[in-house]
């Protein structure tokens, strides 16, 4: 069975330091490093760890040496991030959750998983970002924390 391609936005790796997100975050962390899933991480989130503390620095450097696929920012994203601006999904100044979304949404990964519950894991955000998607010609994107999508220690 193929793995799951999981796009792991900059607050899953941070909430690995939280305390009210650690248990999820560390357990989908943990899915990756035994191979149950394949992270998908871009140059989107490389940039924001750069201010990171050097804990989670260390975090996004291990990830990046697993099996991971890395998505860089190009043309159509930029696009697709302008169609999200016009349609009012979001302002201007959220620009990398944007990003995120089209990065994931083009890559099309299996699910993007985040912490970001104002911009980004919110269900009129997610139907607004996947009308635009549809629009647009791509596939829905699906949209979760790590909480519904870690693997419980499940083998299957």
């Amino acid at each position: 069975m193929k793995k799951l391609r999981i796009y792991v936005d900059t607050s899953v790796i941070g909430g690995c330091f939280d305390s009210e997100f650690a248990e999820w975050s560390s357990a989908l962390i943990e899915d990756f490093r035994k191979g149950r899933y394949r992270a998908v991480l871009s140059d989107v989130t490389a940039a924001e760890v750069l201010p990171a503390p050097d804990f989670v620095k260390n975090l996004h450097t291990e990830l990046l040496s697993l099996p991971a696929q890395i998505i860089r920012v190009d043309e159509d994203a930029v696009s697709l991030v302008q169609h999200y601006i016009a349609h009012s999904v979001l302002g201007q100044r959220f620009m990398n959750d944007m990003l995120h979304i089209a990065l994931a949404t083009i890559a099309e990964v299996d699910v993007l998983v985040s912490w970001n519950f104002k911009h980004i894991v919110r269900l009129d955000k997610i139907r607004l970002f996947n009308a635009v998607n549809l629009e647009q010609g791509y596939k829905p994107l699906a949209i979760y924390s790590p909480r519904e999508v870690i693997s419980h220690g499940s083998e299957d």
